[in-house]
């Protein structure tokens, strides 16, 4: 089996064309923060059953590691070449154009943390981490930044919810937790910056890995290096 995340850059390099407009980048980020998850609350609809139906067909923990590394790639790169190419100057005709700025360059730094932590337990695990592709993300100027930030942040919850409930070991449940709700608080921040509801619903809805592609398509604009496997075992 071709690994998840060779297939996530496939995918995405074949939605280019379609996504690449900001209108369609942003309407995948508006779908995931505008979405709500129709949960059952009576016993059979927690727990192990809800997880089940949830869970999606990775091959196995490394697959998901690097399908969230994949995306960690996607953010950092955004804000590391974003905030360097605009430069702090930019943001200066925002209301709170100092605070913006610093911010956001604790988000970057935070996904830079994410990349090095997924990249080492890749490694640990026995597996090789996904390179970092090539990136056109489509904005003109900082409101257009803030918009594509707005888009990535609130896809990358819907991933991490997603693909959280097909995770097997616990310690890495936890991990991927404990990134989600970082990404979580990023979201929410630059909805409010964007003028939206930093909380939009009492449930966020998670989205498979399809749903990820459609809204994250247009962002990826090659591989660049080869893309490894995902496991020491899968291919």
């Amino acid at each position: 089996m071709q690994p998840i995340s060779e297939r996530f850059l496939a995918a995405i390099e074949g939605e280019c064309g379609r996504l690449r407009s900001r209108r369609g980048l942003l309407a995948g980020g508006a779908r995931v923060a505008g979405g709500a998850l129709a949960l059952g609350v009576g016993g059979a609809a927690v727990g192990s059953g809800l997880r089940t139906a949830l869970a999606q067909d990775f091959a196995d923990d490394l697959e998901i590691l690097n399908y969230a590394l994949t995306l960690e790639h996607l953010e950092y790169a955004f804000y590391r070449d974003g905030l360097d190419e605009l430069g702090e100057d930019a943001f200066g005709d925002f209301e709170g154009a100092a605070d913006l700025f610093a911010r956001l360059e604790e988000i970057r730094d935070h996904e830079g943390a994410h990349v090095d932590a997924l990249t080492q337990t890749i490694t640990d695990l026995g597996g090789e981490p996904v390179a970092e592709a090539e990136y056109d993300f489509g904005y003109d100027d900082v409101a257009g930044f803030l918009e594509v930030a707005m888009a990535l942040e609130n896809t990358g919850v819907a991933a991490y919810a997603g693909a959280a409930p097909s995770i097997e070991d616990a310690a890495v449940l936890a991990a991927a937790l404990g990134i989600h709700s970082v990404e979580a608080r990023h979201a929410a921040y630059l909805n409010e910056r964007n003028e939206v509801s930093p909380f939009p619903d009492a449930v966020d809805a998670p989205q498979t890995r399809d749903e990820v592609l459609e809204a994250a398509g247009g962002f990826i604009a090659g591989e660049g290096a080869a893309t490894p496997e995902g496991s020491g075992d899968a291919g």
